[in-house]
């Protein structure tokens, strides 16, 4: 395991007098990444969704984290592109990635369930002829890579360039395409992510099951990515997991009750899905446990889903313990001089 951050679902409440509110959390985010960054995790990854109380926008808070930090990698799990104007996320992609020095980790997808209906119309996005998006969503994607690959899109006006121009989307930060990530759910769609030559981010769920314990299952599905790989430079796989290291009293009071959780099956988007157990163990236990996880060692990067809600302390705890007790035991090396990639920022 090279890394490990923290992956915040950005839970709030709209309430009158109810916190965590939205500033909280926001300010929450920021101040967690802060610490996070100064202890040496490697990275800070946000969901993404619409309508719906929780992270939504990510480019102001992902930009805010990224003017207050020097090391750690800043990025989304996952922004749902059924939203999104691919063109101008290209741009504010790149204008993060100048604000991060290159630190940024953009995990992209169709996206997960909403609570609204065909939400991604009310935005403007019409025309999809598949009930959950995945259409558009792999249409925007295509045309998301060309502009944040630098591609000339838009026809210049011969009065100002001559005929015959193209422009591209700017800026254009040349590293980022290389940090662009998609979130898989299932074997066949990590196996198409290789074929675009971007990054492997591995669903917390995958909507299918055979059987398998879902870490067996998660493994076969990097397996099957690093397989397809047929790219000029080494991609990055990251698996996310809830752990809490029960260290004190308040870990055992606050967390011990997951102690026995398991693996789930269950229904979502029409889908049978495979849920990921939480672990919850003393850290010598805990490190048997994970090393006994084939994704988790299989994967170069390990995102941690913290209970934003309980507020920055608590979340640090959780970061720190790991940090301190079990990721060396793993292969973790404190981090001190920017994201952890296998090739060059620039």
């Amino acid at each position: 395991m090279k890394a490990f951050g923290f992956l915040s679902f950005g839970h709030y409440s709209m309430a009158p007098g109810r916190k965590p509110g939205p500033r909280e959390v926001l300010h929450d985010a920021i101040e967690l990444s802060e610490r996070a960054d100064k202890i040496g995790v490697n990275g800070a990854y946000f969901r993404v969704h619409h309508f719906a109380t929780q992270g939504a926008s990510p480019m102001p808070l992902l930009s805010a984290v990224a003017a207050r930090t020097k090391h750690i990698e800043v990025g989304t799990g996952v922004i749902d592109l059924r939203y999104e104007n691919p063109l101008y996320l290209a741009e504010e992609a790149a204008a993060l990635d100048y604000i991060a020095d290159a630190r940024v980790a953009l995990g992209v997808s169709r996206g997960s369930p909403e609570e609204a209906l065909r939400g991604w119309e009310a935005f403007g996005y019409t025309g999809s002829r598949d009930p959950r998006g995945a259409d558009i969503a792999r249409d925007k994607f295509d045309r998301f890579l060309e502009a944040v690959s630098g591609k000339g899109l838009a026809a210049a006006d011969p009065a100002h360039y001559g005929a015959g121009l193209k422009l591209p989307v700017l800026p254009h930060s040349p590293g980022l395409r290389q940090r662009i990530w998609w979130g898989a759910g299932t074997r066949e769609t990590a196996e198409w992510a290789a074929e675009k030559g971007v990054n492997l981010m591995s669903s917390t769920l995958l909507t299918e099951t055979h059987g398998a314990a879902f870490a067996d299952l998660q493994a076969e599905q990097i397996e099957r990515f690093r397989k397809a790989w047929n790219h000029d430079f080494t991609p990055r796989v990251s698996v996310s997991r809830t752990i809490f290291p029960l260290v004190t009293a308040e870990d055992h009071q606050f967390f011990g009750q997951h102690a026995q959780s398991n693996d789930q099956i269950g229904s979502i988007d029409g889908f049978t899905s495979t849920f990921g157990r939480t672990y919850a163990a003393e850290p010598d236990k805990l490190i048997e446990q994970l090393r006994n996880d084939a994704a988790v060692m299989s994967a170069d990067t390990l995102m941690l889903t913290i209970p934003n809600q309980l507020g920055p302390d608590i979340n640090f705890n959780i970061l720190k313990n790991f940090a301190d007790h079990v990721a060396p035991a793993l292969g973790w090396q404190p981090n001190t001089a920017g994201p952890v990639t296998g090739y060059p920022l620039r």
